[in-house]
């Protein structure tokens, strides 16, 4: 079989070909400090015992802190947080300036106005090429009081679901079993 050279492009292009949620993983750093990052690889791992994971690249410069937390809280951004997400993913000086937020269970900052947010203990940590993989055992949920519709990120940029309560139903045959 012959080598083919890898077109990181056309991979990247595939991979924006996948929806996915928006999320900001907010944290202490140890000195304090508090931390902020946009993630949309954040994906559930199991329910028992209940572990989720997210990653973060090697080249963040808020990286090294992000080894060090112990603890941090993953918020599941709304649509209308969408300039919440681009301040996060964003290498600014002061990301938190005229952010509001609450204090979680351990004093992290959580972000008002999330859908959901899981307040998580560093469970393990995993090599992923230039990213590293970040897995939070979930000590804490808290869910937003008013429904709303999640931030989408597709093919390189933000969308909006259409209609708000509807899902395609799978017929009774279909190949993927419930498990819920």
């Amino acid at each position: 079989m012959q080598d083919v050279p890898f077109d990181q492009a056309r991979f990247r292009q595939a991979l924006g070909r996948f929806a996915t949620g928006v999320a900001v993983v907010t944290g202490l750093a140890p000195d304090g400090t508090r931390l902020g990052i946009t993630v949309s690889s954040f994906n559930s791992v199991s329910l028992v015992p209940p572990l989720i994971l997210f990653s973060i690249a090697c080249r963040a410069n808020s990286f090294p802190a992000w080894q060090a937390a112990q603890h941090y809280a993953v918020n599941i951004l709304s649509e209308a947080q969408e300039a919440l997400s681009d301040r996060f993913a964003r290498p600014l000086p002061d990301k938190w300036d005229g952010v509001e937020t609450i204090a979680g269970r351990r004093g992290l900052p959580i972000l008002q106005g999330a859908l959901a947010v899981l307040e998580c203990e560093a469970h393990a940590r995993h090599d992923g090429g230039d990213h590293e993989i970040f897995v939070g055992r979930v000590e804490e949920l808290l869910i937003g009081g008013a429904p709303g519709r999640p931030l989408v990120f597709f093919s390189g940029r933000y969308r909006r679901l259409t209609a708000d309560g509807e899902a395609h139903v799978a017929p009774s045959d279909s190949l993927f079993p419930r498990i819920w």
